[in-house]
């Protein structure tokens, strides 16, 4: 995602009129997926668990412990049917700013017509003639990396703009959305293709696909192995699964009963003709769309199509004169890709430019699978440091397993990164992340959730007894729901099962999330405010501003604390 190349005006932060400096460091610390659902029965892992120090915290409610929006139009979404996610989560915790945000750039550009009328879409345009036009993504509705209603608008534009020849290349989600919904989307998309082929007379065939946690959309350079899977299925039209039909190809590979695989881990594929050739390998000329909005998991397989030399795994074959497209541009630093449909949000004058002109140190800290969240997305979309003389930040890599057959993942070492930050006396704000209960919560293993949360609350406890050590003030907060639903439910909120068995639910959720502050350097009046019941993640940016000292800057949303004692 972009960011711009000037630098930013003078931030001065002007003292709080009540709230002192805080005479120990700030900690910041998100708990990614905590939720607090009204649904608290045996399938919220949040309520399941063993959480002392959270169920404590809740007890302060309403003076020190509240809740806060985290979906729909409190992050910049279009809606409040559209649950948050950690991207936009993490833009309003550091900004503390309501920015429209990728999905609803995304609309406004399809329903502007921009889209086509942009440079990218004028690449894309040069194979619509005699070459094809592939377009790759997270074959959804569930709104965090992709939309099916987008794909199909684009498709349409497309379509009558004279694109002659089209092949999807899908991947199943079965984690933003109910697992099992796969068939569903690829029956829809073979739908709109058929109508394409009416209407407009396009070829329009699904050529490849495969589950978005197996095939193509992984991130962080976690495992390049997903990205080479997609890579051979999308352009080389290679895969140990081959079929003449994709919906016979889902629901093969997806199986039935005990033994079936989640949508999201469902092998690659590829799709045949009678002669047993693939229908939509990637040839020299072509053009390719990516179609996800969200960043973080277009990144890598951007490298694979947008760089000549590429080291990460053997491309085998490279397409020469490729017209090569984003949703979005994924990474702006890097200017990942160059062409892109949308331009991305620029989210300026974010907490951590205001932080290092006014002199505050700061220590950041997740591992691989959050450590973007709390730095890049945390600071408007940027890559790398506002300032590495007053900033640090630290990486543990994350265990290449799936998460539920290791559910502590890093909590244990990101809670000891972060005590020897407060200990050390050289950071005046400590900002941490966990990423256990939105990454075991999308297994859908809900004993492995619990788990994770029991310990995530236990490193919690420690970090608030460090910071109460150190004289210090915390800030507890979450980015979006997941681990405190577990299950798929009726309307009436009752648990759907198949047979006895309960449905599992992978995404994340609509539930508020946490917010609690103290520590013994907390002045005794501090309060949360009453007057701002429908806050949002944005208003935490400037609750932290405030426990440093500093008064709130006018364009952010407000802070929910006040001094209730300022007179005395």
């Amino acid at each position: 995602m972009a960011s711009s190349s000037e630098p930013p005006p003078r931030l001065v932060l002007t003292p709080h009129d009540s709230i002192t400096p805080s005479p120990g460091p700030v900690l910041v610390c998100i708990l990614d997926g905590w939720g607090e659902n009204k649904n608290k029965d045996e399938f919220n892992a949040v309520h399941s668990a063993d959480t002392p120090c959270m169920d404590a915290l809740a007890e302060k409610a309403p003076d020190r412990y509240r809740t806060v929006q985290a979906h729909g139009v409190a992050v910049g979404l279009p809606t409040n049917a559209d649950m948050g996610n950690s991207e936009v989560g993490h833009n309003a915790l550091g900004s503390g700013q309501v920015v429209d945000q990728g999905a609803r750039l995304v609309d406004i550009a399809l329903e502007t017509g921009s889209m086509f009328e942009s440079d990218g879409w004028r690449l894309v345009a040069q194979a619509f003639e005699d070459r094809t036009v592939h377009l790759i993504g997270l074959l959804s509705d569930g709104g965090v990396h992709s939309r099916a209603d987008q794909v199909y608008k684009l498709l349409r534009g497309a379509a009558e703009r004279g694109a002659k020849r089209i092949r999807m290349h899908i991947l199943t989600d079965g984690r933003d959305v109910p697992d099992g919904s796969s068939v569903g989307f690829v029956q829809q998309l073979e739908g709109e293709l058929s109508g394409l082929a009416r209407d407009h007379g396009v070829d329009g065939k699904i050529a490849s696909g495969g589950g978005r946690m197996y095939v193509t959309m992984d991130r962080y350079e976690a495992d390049w192995g997903i990205v080479k899977r997609g890579w051979d299925a999308h352009v080389l039209g290679r895969a140990p699964n081959r079929f003449k039909d994709a919906v016979e190809a889902v629901k093969t590979l997806k199986g039935e009963g005990a033994s079936a695989k989640s949508d999201q881990w469902l092998e690659p594929f590829v799709i045949v003709d009678e002669e047993g050739s693939p229908v939509g390998t990637i040839e020299d000329g072509d053009a390719v769309v990516l179609f996800n909005f969200r960043a973080d998991r277009m990144v890598e397989i951007s490298k694979a199509f947008e760089y000549e030399e590429f080291a990460a795994f053997d491309r085998e074959r490279f397409p020469s004169g490729l017209r090569f497209v984003g949703m979005m541009q994924y990474d702006g630093d890097l200017k990942l890709p160059t062409n892109y449909l949308v331009p991305p949000p620029l989210i300026n004058r974010v907490s951590g430019q205001y932080l290092v002109q006014n002199g505050i140190k700061t220590f950041a800290c997740s591992e691989t699978q959050k450590f973007g969240h709390v730095t890049f997305f945390w600071n408007g979309n940027r890559s790398g440091y506002f300032d590495e003389e007053l900033e640090t930040y630290v990486e543990i890599p994350s265990d290449n397993v799936p998460f539920n057959q290791a559910p502590d993942m890093k909590a244990r070492e990101i809670c000891e990164a972060g005590k020897e930050a407060m200990f050390s006396g050289r950071y005046q704000m400590v900002r941490v992340n966990f990423a256990n209960p939105d990454m075991v919560g999308h297994t859908g293993d809900l004993q492995a959730t619990m788990r994770a949360c029991a310990l995530v609350d236990k490193c919690v406890q420690e970090l608030l007894d460090v910071c109460d050590e150190v004289n210090g003030r915390w800030l507890v907060t979450a980015d979006h729901g997941n681990a405190d639903d577990m299950v798929q439910r009726k309307k009436t909120g009752e648990a759907l099962y198949h047979g006895d068995v309960p449905l599992p639910l992978t995404s994340h959720t609509l539930a508020p999330v946490p917010v609690a502050v103290g520590g013994k350097g907390l002045p005794e009046g501090v309060r949360f405010r009453q007057d701002l019941p429908k806050a949002g993640l944005a208003n935490i940016t400037g609750t932290y501003i405030n426990l440093l000292g500093f008064a709130v800057p006018d364009f952010y949303e407000p802070s929910l604390i006040e001094n209730v004692q300022e007179g005395k």
